[in-house]
């Protein structure tokens, strides 16, 4: 698979290397991820020349390698990989490498060797070894009282066949002595990703495209242990959103639940690991920072009961007791520190609910919301059924008691005989606003409904909100309405998968299958985007987006379960 730059970036499972291009400047970037989105990730522009004059670059991606050509000449070129997560090596051949540093004011190189030089990224806590193992390399870096005035290195093959750098990066010291040959190292990283891919949920052939492009984007937005950071995290996307946030992860564990359980679990525990004292979780963690602004929907017990169903690895008594301990806490803030006497839980944030600038949240703060109300519903009778299964009675009977009084207070306070809607500030008044899709989002308790409720939300669903591609956050006939207002209008992967499995878990397959094959069409035209243009399937915002990758894997795998089954029935 061949894929760009300027939208995709380059990179590896468990490494903070990534590279990118700014087509407007025909520039390409060396990043480090360190700090997430709130730190300047750019280390090097690389430029390729010729008589010391920059020439047109031509990047062409691929899973394992980057491929930089000199005016698209096939003779001209460097070619980049990551064989180890703190380890990039390039090759260069027939042209000369530029790497020009994004300095900060104490940023210093010196020499360790003849050919090894080791830079001090000071602002980001970092520092990288750079070695020579074949041509030349020349490092211009004026010294400037406290730091370099700039920091400029040249590489190119002089009378060898190739040349042959390495940057290795650490915190404090370098732990290697060797490094392996750049054409072993090109070998090492297909190898691990080829396992990856092979163990990947299979989907219909026509979406083999789309699966080798999620599979790389899940592949390679994963960092590994550092700082705050215990485990490996699967970040939302190593373009800008440098962090890993408490309800995309659930969507991305879910997707590795059945292959890859560690792993998926991890990225539970990492939230586990930085729970608050209050019981909730943070809205992003990243190796340097953990945020309690915000939270996030309480969707977590849920999700790990579908991943008990995709994998026993998640009913081992242990796990499972840590996560129900855990997911306990979390559910005791939601019932207690965001609820106002006789009112229902409530957000204080639109990020609180995932869907940042929803309509319902343009009157202000708190806002009784229903989908937060079904999403505590739905995770109180999952409490519920892990307490059946660790034999904790009383907690059983406690969960279904809570998730009862929940499901009443719901709809005698944000239901009517003209669907769910919002109240707002501490005094509750009516959001008169019934335009956004969140407020459909209680179908996920469908088994709870009664059959009027949950069939007037499928009729609503299909009448008002699903598109060519799928369902729009907002009614296009709303004055909210903006097919690029991120939750005004386009179409989003999580909710989609929430309506999906909702509708074929509760009778109406038919509606499910149907939207779940568009956002697949989807994808044909928008790639792995943060969301897509309900009209055009253009991508929107990020074109590399960890949860949309793993939803499509996952509606993918269920079109492809289901038509095997149509087959062989």
């Amino acid at each position: 698979m061949e894929f760009d730059i300027s939208k995709i970036p380059f990179s590896r499972f468990g490494s903070y290397f990534a590279l990118s291009s700014n087509p407007d400047r025909e520039e390409v970037y060396l990043r480090d991820l360190h700090g997430g989105d709130e730190k300047e990730s750019k280390l090097f522009t690389i430029k390729l020349l010729k008589d010391n004059i920059p020439q047109r670059m031509l990047a062409k991606g691929k899973e394992t390698h980057l491929t930089i050509y000199e005016n698209e000449k096939g003779d001209s070129y460097i070619e980049i990989c990551i064989p180890f997560e703190n380890q990039l090596h390039i090759l260069v051949k027939n042209t000369q490498l530029s790497l020009r540093a994004h300095k900060s004011r104490y940023d210093s190189i010196m020499a360790l060797g003849d050919d090894t030089y080791e830079y001090h990224v000071y602002y980001k806590e970092l520092k990288l070894k750079i070695s020579l193992i074949k041509g030349n390399m020349e490092v211009d870096a004026p010294w400037k009282v406290i730091g370099n005035d700039y920091i400029q290195i040249r590489v190119d093959d002089g009378d060898d066949d190739y040349a042959h750098i390495v940057i290795e990066s650490y915190k404090t010291v370098s732990t290697n002595k060797d490094y392996i040959d750049f054409y072993e190292a090109k070998e090492l990283v297909k190898r691990k990703y080829d396992t990856w891919l092979e163990n990947m949920p299979l989907v219909p052939s026509r979406y083999r495209r789309s699966r080798e492009l999620a599979s790389y984007i899940t592949w390679s937005s994963v960092v590994g242990k550092s700082g705050l950071l215990k485990d490996y995290a699967m970040y939302m996307s190593k373009n800008w959103m440098n962090n890993i946030w408490s309800w995309d992860n659930c969507f991305n564990a879910l997707m590795l639940a059945e292959k890859f359980p560690s792993l998926a679990y991890s990225q539970y525990r990492i939230f586990i690991d930085h729970q608050d004292e209050s019981g909730t979780y943070p809205d992003f963690v990243n190796d340097q920072f953990v945020s309690y602004n915000c939270t996030k929907p309480p969707i977590f017990p849920y999700f790990y009961k579908l991943m008990m169903d995709r994998n026993d690895y998640f009913k081992d008594e242990e796990r499972l007791l840590e996560a129900y301990n855990s997911f306990k806490r979390m559910l005791h803030y939601w019932l207690n520190y965001r609820c106002f006497d006789g009112a229902l839980p409530h957000y204080r944030h639109g990020n609180d609910s995932g869907w940042d600038n929803a309509s319902i949240f343009h009157e202000g703060m708190p806002v009784e919301a229903p989908d937060l109300s079904a999403h505590l519903i739905r995770s109180l009778d999952s409490m519920a059924y892990f307490a059946q299964i660790l034999g904790l009675e009383g907690d059983r009977i406690k969960y279904r008691e809570q998730a009862d009084k929940l499901y009443k207070r719901l709809m005698e306070r944000l239901y009517d005989e003209e669907g769910f809607y919002a109240r707002v500030g501490y005094r509750g008044e009516r959001v008169n606003n019934r335009d956004s899709l969140i407020l459909r989002l209680p179908i996920i308790i469908g088994y709870r409904l009664e059959d009027k409720v949950l069939d007037g939300l499928v009729k609503d669903l299909v009448a008002n909100f699903e598109s060519r591609y799928g369902l729009t956050t907002e009614r296009m006939d709303s004055p909210f309405y903006n097919s690029k207002g991120y939750w005004l209008g386009p179409i989003w992967a999580p909710v989609t998968f929430l309506f999906v499995e909702a509708l074929c878990r509760y009778g109406y397959e038919e509606e499910g299958l149907r939207i779940a094959e568009k956002f697949l069409e989807l994808t044909l035209l928008g790639g792995m985007a943060e969301n897509f243009h309900p009209i055009t399937g253009e991508g929107l915002v990020d074109p590399a987006f960890t949860w949309t990758s793993s939803v499509f894997l996952l509606l993918g795998e269920k079109i492809y379960r289901h038509k095997e089954d149509k087959d062989n029935a």
